[in-house]
């Protein structure tokens, strides 16, 4: 039996008086796969001169001896966590964007946007409504980071090694989604493990224009149906969220980065090698205490799985996590952020390394992206791993049914997963201000899917109810739209009352009524939450009630700067 990635063995020049300063920002990282450096080459999907190649859905090694689609690993348990690899990536992606103002000037502006790669945000057909903005015309933010394992340079070859996969299509073993509140006040990092079984949409590949089928497959072999693009329709398939952008990064960018930043604190708890007579391991050698790796050793530090905890991408994805919280803390002193030729330096890497979305094509764009993340405090940040269980057969990962979507609706309902938002006092609710049969609401079919396909007539069904219950003013809208979670909007706050006795009426939760700058009026959206019948389905209490992420997040926070990395006794020396 094959192993899977989820579980191991057990046994200079100047710059310009008035260019911009660079923007203290979080920074995140996480590299590719397992724990030795990754086997596996050819182009990323968006690089120039890149071609499909054979085997579309094919599996391909670790570097470890693993295979990256596999889903077994000896012994006949699959290893588990995936998000680890999502960090290194992150630290990459996210030290960018703090970087966009360090030019000198216009030509080296055009310069760092030339350093760039770009690729269309989706590949599937039917994508996510972006959610409308609060009562303060504010919108909150989600950005995809993505690590992809491919060998597109020499540099990336040596780091990854497996010379032998050089022409197979790389795979997305770094997948985070990073959610920024409307407000700016919290930022909550998703992880999703590499090798979670999800259904990823039918894509056309914006080069080759080849249609990929819908599948059901590792998430990671989503990078491979035409580029980041999918992966990003996939993950708004699997969470009901709409996601703004994505960045994509390199493992060589990962080096380049720790390079330019100039060396991350991490700590362990003991002697670590991780290195077995087998080929396990990622190669790094630490002496017990607090150290600031950079380069090389930051990369290994991201891909070790062979040496913390029990040897498996869960305890990988908590070194992760605590890299990338020291990089933030970090970043945020700006102690490696003064010296100018640092600067540039980590402007050049950063740049290099980055594949974007057609929405954030340029420098400047970056720019204003990190100003706006760098408004977050560290100790909002909050990181956390989907919850997520074996498949019966214990062949794959999949969501765990109740904390996987009570996670996936707290980001969709912009509620930070540290649980510490404000809490409203409450007040009386308002009175109805417009006799039902008055009250002109506008019911939408929320229920289009690019996977499931929308289930026709829903709002004529629920129109239908509101009418029997009074509403006898309420009309359709005849456009589909994509929408997780049924909501009711209105714009001006004197129809709050309307609002929430109209959610009362049908069963909704008061989550559901949302007061938004952009509405022209009340309108129903019927979600896919909803897709049958006329009575709104019962949630479970985790769905409908949570504050805060499930303990099965395994959360961490962006202040926890005592974090150690317990050492497995079996790579200690």
């Amino acid at each position: 039996m094959r192993q899977s990635s989820l579980r191991g063995d057990r046994s200079r020049r100047r710059r310009r008086p008035d260019a911009p300063q660079a923007p203290e920002a979080p920074d995140a990282q996480e590299p590719g796969r397992h724990d030795g450096l990754y086997e596996g080459k050819g182009l990323p999907p968006d690089a120039p001169g890149w071609t499909p190649s054979a085997g579309d859905d094919a599996s391909f090694g670790d570097g470890d001896g693993s295979a990256a689609g596999d889903d077994h690993r000896e012994g006949g348990r699959p290893r588990r966590g995936k998000g680890r690899k999502v960090l290194r990536w992150t630290s990459l992606t996210l030290a960018v964007l703090i970087v966009g103002g360090a030019g000198a000037g216009y030509w080296y502006y055009e310069h760092l946007n030339a350093n760039l790669r770009k690729a269309p945000r989706s590949l599937a057909g039917n994508g996510l409504k972006k959610p409308d903005p609060n009562a303060f015309g504010q919108s909150p933010m989600n950005i995809l980071l993505l690590g992809s394992d491919g060998r597109n340079s020499k540099k990336n070859i040596e780091l990854g090694g497996a010379r032998q996969d050089a022409d197979r299509k790389p795979l997305a073993d770094v997948q985070m989604l990073l959610h920024v509140s409307a407000d700016r006040s919290n930022m909550s990092v998703l992880s999703i493990p590499r090798d979670t079984r999800v259904t990823i949409p039918q894509c056309t590949d914006p080069k080759t224009h080849h249609v990929y089928p819908q599948t059901s497959a590792a998430i990671n072999q989503s990078l491979q149906h035409g580029g980041p693009g999918c992966t990003l329709a996939t993950w708004q398939e699997l969470t009901g969220i709409y996601i703004d952008h994505f960045m994509m990064v390199d493992f060589s960018g990962v080096v380049d980065m720790a390079d330019a930043i100039g060396g991350v604190p991490v700590c362990v708890d003991n002697n670590v090698y991780s290195h077995d007579s087998k080929g396990h391991g990622s190669g790094l050698k630490l002496t017990k205490g607090t150290h600031s790796v950079k380069g090389v050793q930051a990369l290994q530090w991201l891909r070790t799985r062979y040496g913390f905890e029990d040897n498996t991408d869960i305890g990988r994805a908590k070194a992760q996590h605590m890299y990338m919280n020291s990089m933030v803390r970090q970043l945020k002193k700006g102690t490696k952020l003064t010296d100018p030729g640092q600067l540039r330096d980590l402007a050049e890497a950063a740049t290099k390394a980055l594949t974007v979305d057609d929405g954030l094509d340029t420098v400047k764009k970056l720019y204003d992206l990190g100003s706006d993340l760098n408004r977050v405090p560290v100790k909002r940040l909050t990181m956390v791993t989907m919850p997520w269980q074996y498949s019966p057969d214990e062949s794959y990962v999949m969501p765990k049914p109740g904390d996987a979507d009570a996670t996936f609706a707290l980001l969709r309902n912009d509620t930070g997963l540290d649980g510490k938002d404000k809490k409203k006092k409450a007040a009386a609710d308002p009175k109805p201000s417009t006799p039902k049969g008055q009250l002109k609401v506008v019911v939408q079919n929320g229920t289009n899917s690019t996977v499931n396909g929308p289930v026709s007539g829903r709002a004529a069904v629920i129109q239908q109810r509101l009418s029997g219950l009074g509403y006898t003013a309420a009309s359709t809208d005849p456009a589909l739209t994509t929408q997780a979670d049924t909501t009711v909007t209105y714009r001006d706050k004197g129809q709050r009352g309307d609002a929430l006795a109209l959610a009362k009426a049908l069963g909704l939760p008061r989550g559901a009524v949302r007061e938004s700058s952009s509405a022209s009026g009340m309108r129903l959206v019927v979600g896919s939450d909803w897709r049958s019948g006329s009575a709104y389905p019962k949630q479970s209490g985790d769905e409908k009630g949570a504050d805060k992420a499930p303990d099965s997040a395994d959360a961490l926070n962006g202040e926890d700067s005592k974090a150690c990395m317990k050492v497995n006794p079996q790579y200690s020396f």
